[in-house]
């Protein structure tokens, strides 16, 4: 039972509270994309290769992801407030230490603190509004909360871009720390304190084994294509993430009530919509890593032109998301989720016939019609897994299609990444160059342009453009089969009608 203060329904702070969670949530969702914009940057001045930037970003993933459900049970057991504020505190502190950071090591590092921070705030930021807000001010408040989580998608790149204009690159971590202590303060002195004393208690081994599985599984997929699928390390990575998700499992089956219920997945339309919903999360992912070095090394665009050529697609993104719900109404879940999935494809497809003379006009085209492919298979997923449920799972099967999410977005940073970085490197003309300079060369193409620069060498700057387009459509190639795989599974297992769900909890929970 849920005991909290005097319900503040009367306290006209409740809203100026909100206003500091819609704050947070915001950074954290421009923090989902920010970094993608600041990698060509940080990659030329820190030295980065291709995998040292996958892990720049699939650090905060990666432990968020993983530490979702027990950061939530936390807050249920010893108290929301006090476990929101310490997350916020930990995403500070993870800021602060980027801002500081004058090396790889350091915003890996840094990054991985965010992730610890985020995963205490995005469950708990819902969690406590009930305790703000009467029932008749509840839905506006949880559409503020989830609409500044959506909306910091598309402002990450253009804040990203044009801090990166103005500033070093430091700044796409500064940026978050007065919105943050803001927020601090806000929960401090406005929200009242909540909990749910018989929630679960937190299952530390399966926490550890959910970390270790996910991240010895990450560092197999980022590190094969410069040490070798057969390389001792990757392989006993891969391994090692096999043996603990397994043990993971087994430990789920056996508990009565588990942290992270699998046994959910059973559930034949949950498991459905949750591979669709992860596999786009999966190629949305792949996309935003590897188009700002394109659009930046390869077409020459500053930063902040950068964040602003990724807006169609996050704008298809949003508008097909929007318009998809009176369309599932009509026709139904499968048909609209098996329709995204399709225009997905030919999006894809499309995209894999860029040249390195293509020019931004159609990256646009493609760009715009994968977003609304993104769209119109996402949210229907999401909300038809949350459906399929009983009343009384929702909590549990939300909590795992959140995490099952992340770890999609994870995974496809990391699968993808590695495969553009083994198709550049195969491609790149370095014959010419001394063993240092061609390895040098070798380790992006930003890497690639900052030597070819400094030598004055065309021929190596047209060979890395050349070379970078071409892995760029090999994983547009990849995506697209999965996308249309997808659709075929969807179209073959999918019921024709999602079962009737509550759709704002739907949304509120996904």
């Amino acid at each position: 039972m849920t005991q909290s203060t005097a319900h503040p329904d009367l306290d006209p702070r409740r809203w100026w509270a909100l206003g500091a969670m819609v704050a947070s949530m915001l950074v954290l969702g421009f923090d989902m994309t920010i970094l993608n914009v600041a990698l060509p940057t940080m990659a030329e001045q820190l030295g980065a290769t291709t995998g040292q930037q996958q892990w720049m970003a699939d650090a905060y993933i990666v432990v968020f992801a993983a530490l979702m459900l027990p950061a939530g049970l936390l807050g249920d057991r010893f108290g929301r407030r006090k476990m929101l504020i310490t997350g916020l505190g930990i995403f500070l502190a993870g800021s602060v230490i980027g801002t500081l950071a004058t090396s790889v090591g350091p915003v890996i590092g840094a990054r991985a603190v965010m992730g610890i921070g985020a995963a205490f705030v995005m469950p708990l930021a819902l969690a406590v509004l009930p305790s703000l807000f009467p029932e008749e001010e509840r839905g506006k408040a949880v559409a503020l909360v989830t609409a500044a989580s959506a909306l910091g998608m598309p402002l990450g790149p253009i804040i990203g871009g044009w801090l990166l204009d103005h500033f070093w690159w430091g700044s796409v971590f500064l940026i978050n720390v007065p919105m943050v202590a803001i927020g601090v303060l806000a929960c401090a002195f406005l929200l009242p304190e909540t909990r749910d004393p018989s929630s679960p208690s937190v299952d530390a081994v399966s926490t550890v084994l959910t970390v270790g599985g996910l991240g010895a599984l990450t560092f197999g997929i980022i590190e094969a294509p410069v040490r070798g699928w057969g390389d001792p390390l990757v392989v006993g990575g891969l391994v090692l993430s096999v043996l603990l998700i397994g043990g993971l499992v087994a430990r789920g089956r056996r508990a009565e009530r588990p942290m992270l219920d699998l046994k959910l997945l059973g559930h034949r339309p949950f498991l459905l919509n949750t591979l669709v919903a992860t596999l786009v999360m999966f190629i949305l992912s792949g996309l935003l890593f590897l188009l700002p070095p394109y659009l930046q090394a390869v077409l020459g665009h500053d930063a902040f032109g950068t964040g602003l050529r990724l807006l169609p697609l996050i704008g298809g993104l949003v508008v097909a998301a929007k318009a998809s719900q009176p369309l599932v109404e009509r026709i139904g879940a499968r048909a609209v989720i098996c329709t995204g999935l399709v225009v997905l494809t030919f999006a894809a497809l499309l995209g894999a016939r860029t040249t390195v003379d293509s020019g931004y006009g159609f990256t646009a085209l493609w760009l715009t019609i994968a977003g609304a492919g993104f769209g119109f298979a996402m949210m229907p997923a999401m909300t038809a897994a949350i459906g399929a449920l009983p009343r009384d799972r929702a909590g549990s099967g939300s909590g795992l299609l959140m995490t099952v999410r992340q770890v999609g977005g994870a995974i496809g940073i990391a699968l993808l990444g590695s495969l553009l970085a083994g198709v550049f490197a195969g491609r790149l003309d370095t014959g010419r160059l001394p063993a240092n300079l061609a390895d040098r060369a070798g380790e992006s193409v930003v890497a690639a342009k900052v030597v070819a620069r400094r030598l004055g060498d065309e021929t190596l700057a047209a060979s890395a453009d050349a070379g970078y387009v071409h892995g760029m459509v090999v994983v547009l190639l990849v995506c697209a089969g999965a996308a249309l795989v997808t659709a075929a599974l969807a179209a073959w297992l999918l019921p024709r009608r999602a079962p009737a769900a509550d759709v704002a909890e739907s949304v509120v929970h996904a």
